[in-house]
């Protein structure tokens, strides 16, 4: 189907066993272990050395399977100390594991300004203790509440205080793991400085290219700026063309999510292909010298490398950039190249260089995009013929659509909850938008400097993307544009994975036992989700979120919820931390309160501080609360906003739970008083949320 011989793509092999110990060295780190397998590591190496050398002698000729297996294994173990490696937080050199007052520290990222922060990430070179530094690695994510550190660039050194904290874990049903998030980038402590925390002690010590880079594109972004007036097209234009996404609004970030073109707001390999084209077309004149071929290859490479350089080098981009120089290279050697293969090499040599490339969302989705229109696209097309010449473009163009979302659906769904129903059309109606609005752009960034050129290219850049946002957002108010909500597990998305794959493999061959091998796992999957939904709408409970400076109870009944929340469903931190754990549980009614309100519903009903839900009693103990004479027996007792003690003392619970809005002294001492008087409790200060079932 994408080979006719397994010679033809050995990248692929090598590639499934490097890959699978880069996952094994992920979910189990052990930095005891890391020390076994590097020395089994070597001696695998050196005993298959020493058996090329004497395979004649051996004749392990006729024992083809310890080649494979030793190549196999050294892979994978490879994979494992790569990973393992890569893991600055393990080694007894980071900064964390050193005493420190202050810590010397270098801008590793183009800073961005957000709600009065300038944020970052920082390489930690220096530990100070006692005027005494010492060398250390590590990176922090640092934020400063300062106006004065907004000139902050990448390279600069700062001298800081060593005040940081472990990034806080996922404490809310669903939450987005955060903490994971940072530590696939090797960061695990973030700081939060203010004015007189922090020092600049040096500039210009970051790489020099990445430095310059960083400058070009600021102000090409400032070129945007200058000639155009749109807000929102200033900011799609920096993101598509340049990858500066600091400026992107919510708004056209969800237009474009909801639609399934949010690959186009991602600088990636259909960026890199319409570079590549320009240049290949526009260095063409070059092969009529000698050597002309071979210099315009060369040219061609170290520009596409520059835009690259020049939009942030992610993952998306560094595949299609190293794709397309390997494209190159073969074929100015005159040598067959397998598209699949190029692919592999590209996914080997960038996980050679950072293997926590793998947890990444934009290159686990770009890699499969291309596999699947290489693999899956041929199947797809060849299986529909069109005698007009138009229809079959069509249904060309719309194959590749259809082949790269089916690839990534499940993956997409894993992540990101949602399928656009109409992906089909709004990729086909920004086909012609995308490739304007590029090619415009590069011209702009080229004369813009030039009198009336820049303003009039401006002008043709700004309207063609109002025109593209104005249809997206027509086709994301559409009747069931979007399907919201859709939360599956692991195994879910390995089910879909099967199912796709049997149904192409079927398109292909024509076997029908694959297609009932694929009717089958629909149908497992079909169990797997009904089941599911019953046990969601058939459990109840109450859960105490820690929301930190707010509070938030979430009362559950099957598919039905109540709310208790200082926060207002409307705001960030609701969708962040409240709203995951209701879509995830399947809940479709959902009803948001103050907690200054009362209410009288079905199941629950609320009275001043008394909360009655099903045949459990809750009671609100905040800082209005008033001492009574009179003690109560209640379930449970919720104290915040630093109540008043006495008033805690004068009621008697089966559980009290402490919110994280409390302030650490008050903590602290409610705690004492409690383990003192044998009182049961649950702090959500720096905890996870508690859920208590009720059936």
């Amino acid at each position: 189907m994408f080979a006719n011989h397994k010679g033809e793509i050995p990248f692929v092999i090598l590639l499934i066993p490097f890959i699978a110990g880069i996952g094994f060295a992920i979910s189990f780190p052990n930095s005891q272990i890391n020390h076994v397998i590097t020395s089994i590591l070597i001696a695998l190496s050196i005993g298959y050395i020493a058996l090329n050398f004497s395979y004649k002698y051996l004749s392990l000729y006729k024992q083809p399977l310890i080649g494979g297996a030793s190549v196999y294994s050294i892979l994978f173990l490879s994979g494992w100390v790569c990973a393992a490696q890569y893991n600055q937080f393990k080694s007894a050199s980071h900064f964390s594991k050193h005493t420190n007052e202050q810590l010397v520290v270098s801008i590793a990222n183009e800073p961005v300004i957000k709600n009065g922060y300038i944020r970052f990430a920082a390489n930690v070179n220096e530990v100070v203790n006692n005027k005494q530094r010492s060398s250390v690695i590590g990176k922090l994510l640092v934020s400063i509440k300062d106006s004065a550190a907004f000139n902050l660039s990448y390279g600069d050194v700062l001298l800081i205080t060593a005040k940081y904290n472990e990034v806080d874990p996922p404490f809310n049903p669903a939450e987005f793991n955060y903490k994971q998030y940072l530590a696939n980038q090797n960061i695990y402590h973030q700081a939060y400085l203010y004015p007189k925390q922090y020092a600049v002690v040096g500039h210009n010590k970051g790489i020099p290219i990445i430095a310059y880079s960083l400058q070009l594109r600021q102000q090409l972004v400032n070129s945007f700026r200058k000639h155009m007036t749109d807000t929102s097209a200033i900011a799609v234009a920096s993101t598509m063309i340049l990858g500066y996404k600091a400026d992107l609004s919510e708004d056209v970030l969800n237009a474009y999510t909801n639609t399934g073109t949010l690959h186009v707001l991602s600088v990636s390999g259909a960026h890199v292909a319409i570079v590549f084209m320009l240049l290949n077309w526009g260095l063409l004149f070059l092969n009529r010298f000698r050597y002309g071929k071979i210099i315009r290859a060369l040219l061609i490479i170290a520009l596409i490398w520059g835009y690259a350089l020049l939009t942030g080098l992610s993952p998306a981009v560094n595949r299609a950039a190293l794709m397309i120089s390997l494209i190159i290279i073969g074929n100015n050697f005159y040598r067959y190249v397998n598209a699949l293969n190029l692919l592999a090499a590209s996914a080997f040599a960038l996980l050679l260089y950072n293997p926590y490339y793998i947890t990444d969302v934009g290159f686990q989705l770009s890699y499969l995009a291309i596999g699947g229109l290489t693999i899956f696209q041929p199947v797809l097309y060849k299986s529909f013929e069109f005698r007009n010449k138009w229809m079959d473009k069509l249904w060309s163009l719309c194959s590749f659509s259809i082949a790269a979302q089916l690839i990534t659906f499940p993956l997409s769904a894993y992540y990101f909850h949602q399928f656009p129903v109409y992906f089909l059309l709004s990729n086909l109606f920004i086909l012609l938008p995308v490739i304007v609005i590029m090619y415009v752009g590069f011209a702009f960034l080229v004369l813009s400097n030039i009198p009336y050129a820049g303003d009039a290219l401006g002008f043709l850049l700004e309207k063609s993307i109002i025109i593209m946002n104005k249809g997206l957002a027509l086709l994301e108010h559409l009747p069931f544009a979007s399907l919201n909500k859709l939360w599956i597990s692991k195994n879910d998305y390995l089910l879909l994975y099967g199912i796709i794959i049997l149904f192409f493999y079927f398109l292909f061959n024509k076997n029908k036992r694959l297609l009932n091998w694929s009717l089958a796992l629909i149908v497992v999957l079909a169990i797997s989700l009904g089941w599911k939904k019953v046990d969601s709408s058939s459990t109840s409970g109450i859960t105490f979120l820690n929301l930190k400076k707010n509070r938030g109870i979430v009362f559950k009944n099957g598919s039905n919820a109540v709310v208790l929340s200082d926060l207002k469903p409307d705001e960030k931190n609701y969708k962040y931390a409240i709203q995951p754990g209701l879509d995830s549980t399947k809940v479709v009614n959902v009803k948001t309160y103050s907690f200054a309100a009362d209410f009288s519903l079905p199941l629950i009903r609320k009275k001043g501080n008394v909360i009655q839900f099903l045949d459990k009693n809750l009671l609100l103990l905040d800082s209005s609360t008033l001492i009574t004479d009179n003690k109560v027996n209640i379930d449970y007792a919720y104290v915040s906003q630093n109540a008043d003690i006495k008033v805690v003392e004068n009621y008697s619970s089966k559980l009290l739970i402490i919110n994280a809005d409390n302030s650490n002294r008050y903590t602290d001492t409610i705690v004492r008083y409690l383990l003192k008087n044998n009182r049961k409790f649950y702090s959500l200060k720096r905890n996870k949320a508690l859920n208590l079932p009720s059936n």
